[in-house]
């Protein structure tokens, strides 16, 4: 999920007047929540400016923030929130339905955001009233149907990015253009005349996914650029195995971290498998190792997931030898080695993954 030198002394000068421009919003609105509170909140920050409680079925708020700034309001407890931009028109919200009056760039956001959101809504909605029995019985059902979705979403990003790029509105997609695209899509939106690319918000999510994604000061045996640490395992049958029987020979490897119970995980494993099958008959190899503690769940997703290549776990959960190793604390995670075992990259998910092998083997 990766930088023309210009003056720092005009670039600075640029960027003050904008940071300082300061527009007044009013809000206002309408929800069902009788006696709960409703909060006004900066994305950038993630903290709540103001908030009320909601009395007669109404509430309402005014005061100043950042022109252009990714807002939201949220209810107390509530999961979904409503999303808008502060462009000095006034708001009017139905929190019940999530549907918003204001300008036009307001309007044809929130839209966009409850199209995408319709499905996960009703489907976890229909989930939320499925007795214990039925959840277990169904559980994998519906952890590809979630899956399903995760990759839907995504797409649909993807196509806010591009249908909308005379507008702010892919700044509210952010997040899930990053997963599929990498930390470089930033660095090359920049170079675009694009009307979002230097939004700040973006920017704080290109900045969340590099901090989720790479690695982190202190003690490293996974940076780039270090010698690979070997990691001993069993695989399904119960033979052991060493990452280091793969490594060399020509080879490069991507060492994949990941679980049965992970969904993300699971959503990245087609994207996986299409470079494998692209790029293995060039000598590309891929190890999978499981963060999984029941070895019944890991072999089972082996055969669902469909992953033709091997697979180590030790069974520790987090307790994993590749989480103390690499410094892992959130999957999925990978690493990629070159044939001499030297770490050339990390976390490459997306089509991010496919523009690391196509540089490797067909450059």
């Amino acid at each position: 999920m990766k930088r023309k030198i210009v003056s720092l002394v005009a670039l600075i000068s640029l960027q003050m007047p904008c940071m300082a421009q300061q527009l007044n919003y009013s809000i206002s609105g309408i929800s069902a929540d009788e006696g709960k509170k409703i909060y006004i909140i900066d994305n950038l920050t993630e903290i709540a400016i103001d908030s009320m409680v909601i009395a007669d079925g109404k509430f309402s708020f005014s005061g100043s923030a950042a022109k252009d700034a990714l807002m939201a309001v949220k209810v107390d407890s509530k999961k979904w929130m409503t999303e808008f931009f502060n462009d000095g028109t006034p708001i009017f919200i139905n929190v019940n339905d999530s549907t918003l009056k204001g300008s036009p760039l307001n309007e044809r956001l929130v839209k966009l955001l409850v199209e995408q959101d319709i499905p996960v809504k009703a489907f976890g909605e229909k989930v939320s009233t499925m007795p214990k029995e039925e959840l277990l019985e169904h559980q994998d059902e519906i952890m590809n149907k979630m899956n399903e979705m995760i990759g839907e979403q995504i797409a649909f990003a993807n196509k806010v990015f591009q249908d909308e790029r005379n507008s702010l509105i892919p700044v509210a997609f952010a997040g899930y253009y990053f997963f599929d695209n990498g930390l470089e899509a930033y660095d090359e939106l920049v170079k675009e005349q694009v009307v979002f690319a230097n939004h700040p918000y973006l920017k704080k999510t290109r900045d969340d996914v590099a901090k989720m994604t790479q690695p982190q000061e202190g003690p490293k045996t996974a940076f780039i650029g270090q010698q690979f640490t070997d990691l001993e395992m069993a695989d399904p049958d119960g033979n052991m195995h060493k990452v280091s029987e793969w490594v060399g020979e020509g080879k490069w490897v991507l060492v994949d971290f990941w679980a049965s119970w992970c969904g993300p995980c699971r959503a990245e494993m087609p994207n996986v498998l299409e470079a494998y099958n692209k790029y293995h008959s060039k000598g590309f190899e891929v190890i999978g190792i499981s963060f999984d503690e029941k070895k019944e769940a890991w072999v089972k997703a082996i055969g669902q997931i469909n992953m033709p290549w091997m697979q180590l776990s030790d069974l520790k959960g987090w307790g994993c030898a590749a989480a103390d190793a690499y410094k892992i604390d959130a999957i999925p995670d990978n690493i990629l080695i070159d044939p001499q075992g030297i770490i050339v990259d990390r976390a490459l998910r997306g089509k991010a993954l496919h523009s690391r092998l196509q540089k490797i083997f067909e450059e």
